[in-house]
């Protein structure tokens, strides 16, 4: 398999590990662990990124936390079905690793590259204070049928370019990973903690069928 296939899905990230190893699944013998780092932003604050890590890769026995991990490897999802619905669940799947010797990697520490199709239709808003922004559902795929659906959230410019596109359109963007806190209200008086991953968009374009493309790019604070 060349890598020109997972060309429409790229990732790097480098962050200090913060948690131990927790199983996932198994396939064909080969056992899959999740992992999570701290990943730095330019402002005073972090996200928490999982990783999904073969064991073939890292020795899942031993404990990494406080050591810098620099990875390369896809955006991924999957749905989980709890209770009467499918939750998405998102991971960046592990293709390299690195346990870093040096405080500064040499890796972009939150980067990604995605190219897929709008697969629902955008949703455009505004916050109170007045800031534009539009989510976005980006199904990229993989190879023998199968496709990734990763949220995106757009800002400002943008937003508003992302508003008028359509199901089905292709497009790529630029941005980073990022995680979110909300409350989840699971009765009339109870409530969960969950977190949310996304793609911030800094750069996105929209490509047509003979493969001009417009775009608009805009570059928004970490």
């Amino acid at each position: 398999m060349t890598d020109k296939v997972f060309d429409n899905n790229q990732v790097s990230v480098a962050g200090q590990v913060v948690s131990e190893f927790e199983f996932s699944h198994e396939v064909f013998g080969e056992g899959f662990y999740y992992l999570y780092i701290k990943v730095e932003r330019l402002s005073e604050s972090y996200d928490i990124i999982p990783l999904m890590i073969s064991e073939r890769l890292l020795d899942v026995e031993q404990d990494y936390r406080g050591k810098v991990i620099e990875v390369l490897g896809q955006f991924r999802s999957y749905n989980r079905h709890e209770a009467n619905h499918n939750r998405l669940v998102l991971s960046v799947f592990a293709r390299e690793v690195n346990i870093s010797q040096a405080e500064n990697a040499d890796i972009k520490p939150n980067h990604i590259y995605l190219a897929g199709y709008i697969c629902k239709n955008p949703v455009y808003r505004k916050t109170p204070l007045g800031r534009e922004i539009a989510d976005l559902l980006v199904a990229v795929n993989r190879p023998y049928g199968k496709s990734d659906y990763i949220p995106c959230i757009c800002w400002g410019r943008n937003a508003r370019y992302a508003e008028k596109f359509q199901v089905g359109e292709h497009i790529q963007l630029w941005g980073r990973i990022q995680s979110r806190e909300y409350q989840k209200k699971i009765s009339e008086t109870e409530s969960e903690r969950r977190i949310a991953y996304e793609v911030s968009v800094s750069k996105l374009e929209c490509m047509d069928d003979d493969n001009e493309m417009e775009s608009t790019t805009i570059h928004t604070q970490a």
